[in-house]
């Protein structure tokens, strides 16, 4: 692998017994997260510095290990249009890991084929423009709450962080699944701290089969973590199968646990999804939604 790419001036750093280049790419995080940043936008060197070292010292396709796995990491950008434009499956996506698996399970982001296809299906019926406009009442509900609540904070310091944090969860948790604010909140901080136990372990790697004899704190954690954000959300689930049973349901609307819900029950066996896909469902939309809108409402606060 690594003389056939070489042949093809692709080069990168050696490869290392056991842990190929993870050992490097951990030492060099640990090393630029313990300098102080710079006020400057120019974080890459920071959150990504082996990427930033390796562009520099091997160009922009490069080749790096994990573990005994080759991985062509690439960024040119004509070359990643191409890939992320390629209908046939040439590309697959990478296998996930033991920790990323727990954090994102087999949902939307991780899936392929028919199955990638159904959970695709659902989330674009959800999130049509039509859907996203019946939304918007909620949205101007809880913004006002959060208004009405800052002219209490008049002349004194507020902490719009964790206050768009605390209104991002409101949004999802009335918008997505009609659950209350405790209930979203609870499960997203469960997957906030999962995502912190998968970050810290991304590139640690252990032998095969080694878990089932001794087990780290981290996955004694990750274990109960999951556990608990899946009666969470299953408590949830069946709240809404209950109010559906009692044509409460029918009132509440097409939102995204509605959609996953009915497809669950689906009596047509090639549309119908798994307790497990519904809990995953889910647990993506909970986790990929909800930082990129806090991110968008700070930048849109401080323009």
């Amino acid at each position: 692998m690594k003389n056939q790419l070489s042949s093809q001036g692709i080069k990168g750093p050696s490869y290392r017994f056991f842990h190929g280049s993870t050992k490097e790419i951990f030492n060099m995080e640990k090393e630029a997260m313990s300098r102080p940043m710079n006020l400057s936008h120019d974080i890459f060197s920071t959150i990504l510095p082996h990427v930033h070292s390796w562009v520099d010292k091997y160009g922009k396709n490069y080749l790096q290990w994990f573990g005994p796995k080759a991985q062509l990491v690439v960024t040119e950008p004509e070359l990643i249009k191409e890939i992320m434009n390629n209908r046939d499956t040439a590309y697959s996506k990478p296998e996930t890991g033991n920790y990323a698996k727990k954090l994102l399970g087999d949902g939307l982001v991780t899936s392929e084929g028919e199955k990638w296809a159904k959970m695709r299906k659902l989330a674009n019926y959800a999130f049509h423009a039509e859907s996203l406009k019946n939304m918007i009442p909620s949205m101007i509900s809880s913004i006002e709450m959060m208004l009405e609540r800052w002219k209490h904070h008049e002349g004194k310091e507020v902490e719009v962080s964790e206050e768009f944090r605390l209104l991002t969860s409101k949004v999802i948790s009335r918008t997505a699944f009609r659950s209350s604010y405790l209930e979203g909140k609870n499960i997203y901080q469960m997957l906030m701290k999962l995502a912190l136990i998968a970050s810290r372990n991304a590139f640690k790697l252990r032998f095969l089969g080694i878990s089932k004899i001794y087990k780290t704190n981290d996955e004694i954690e990750s274990e109960e973590l999951v556990k608990g954000i899946h009666n969470a959300i299953l408590e949830i689930i069946k709240k809404r199968e209950e109010k559906v049973m009692t044509g409460e349901g029918n009132s509440i609307g097409g939102d995204f646990l509605q959609l996953l819900v009915e497809a669950h029950h689906d009596t047509n066996a090639s549309l119908k999804i798994s307790i497990e896909d519904l809990v995953d469902g889910e647990k993506h939309f909970t986790l990929l939604v909800k930082k990129p809108l806090v991110l968008c409402l700070h930048g849109l606060y401080f323009f």
